[in-house]
């Protein structure tokens, strides 16, 4: 399964021509045959491209309590976007914000802030 999401995405000219609506199905037969917060997290950003981003933010809920991810920087980075996608700039930032906390990796840090600093008005 891990295959054929690759091959929907390799097939796509673009993000934005992705057979998104494709690929969460193959991630919810993934996540039923190889359950884990990675797989989740990956499944609520194709549902936030088919569906819109709240579609996304509800699939990130759980995993808000999944003690194998809540602190991760990927569940926070990801929200900021979904938040960012659904015009939540304040709420974005702030995850954008934590995110870059908990990152280990001063590129990563550097990107997430820069995320956050353009939507707060910050840039420079």
């Amino acid at each position: 399964m891990q295959a054929a999401i690759a091959a929907v995405h390799a097939e796509a000219p673009s993000a934005e021509e992705t057979d998104w609506r494709q690929i969460v199905i193959l991630y919810r037969l993934l996540e039923q045959v190889s359950p884990n917060p990675m797989v989740t997290l990956n499944h609520a950003v194709a549902a936030a491209m088919a569906h819109g981003p709240r579609a996304g933010l509800e699939l990130l809920r759980p995993l808000e309590e999944d003690d194998r991810v809540a602190d991760h920087h990927r569940l926070h980075a990801v929200r900021g976007h979904l938040l960012e996608m659904a015009g939540e700039r304040r709420a974005a930032c702030e995850s954008y914000r934590e995110a870059a906390r908990r990152t280990a990796s001063l590129p990563e840090r550097r990107f997430l802030e820069s995320r956050a600093d353009r939507l707060s008005g910050n840039e420079g």
